[in-house]
């Protein structure tokens, strides 16, 4: 199934939505080669309600760019429900001194691959986050080119 987008009362400026699903799509596959039924939802959101979700559902007082939830049911599925604040895409990229584009995209992996199993809390983990969306990035880029 291909991943859906929403905005909820923003503009995410997410462009060609369907090339990156079908990415998104052999990203999994890749990484999660049991998984036979995908279903991913990225909500695009404010800092605003993403800030109120992580207090509702982390117990985190904190900004944040992504949360995903993980709401698979068995092996061979995978589902999730991926929350992106544009806000804080924004500023990451103007701090990081990236496209708007490129941070979005960077993200919208970034929560796929946590659906894949990795992870980002401990050093190791978060360099090898870091490469596995450096190499979507690139990848996704050299498809849409």
């Amino acid at each position: 199934m291909p991943a859906r987008f929403y905005e909820q009362e923003v503009t995410s400026g997410l462009k060609q939505k369907r090339k990156l699903s079908a990415f998104l799509d052999k990203m999994v596959g890749k990484h999660r080669k049991k998984v036979t039924d995908i279903s991913l939802t990225y909500i695009f959101c404010s800092d605003d309600h993403l800030h109120s979700m992580n207090q509702q559902f982390l117990k985190h007082d904190t900004l944040t760019d992504i949360i995903t939830f993980d709401l698979s049911e068995g092996a061979d599925n995978m589902t999730g429900e991926i929350y992106i604040s544009v806000d804080r895409v924004r500023e990451n990229a103007e701090k990081f001194g990236v496209t708007y584009a490129d941070e979005l995209h960077r993200v919208v992996f970034h929560g796929a691959l946590h659906l894949c199993g990795f992870k980002d809390k401990k050093k190791e983990d978060q360099e090898a986050m870091r490469k596995n969306e450096d190499i979507c990035l690139k990848n996704y880029k050299k498809e849409i080119a």
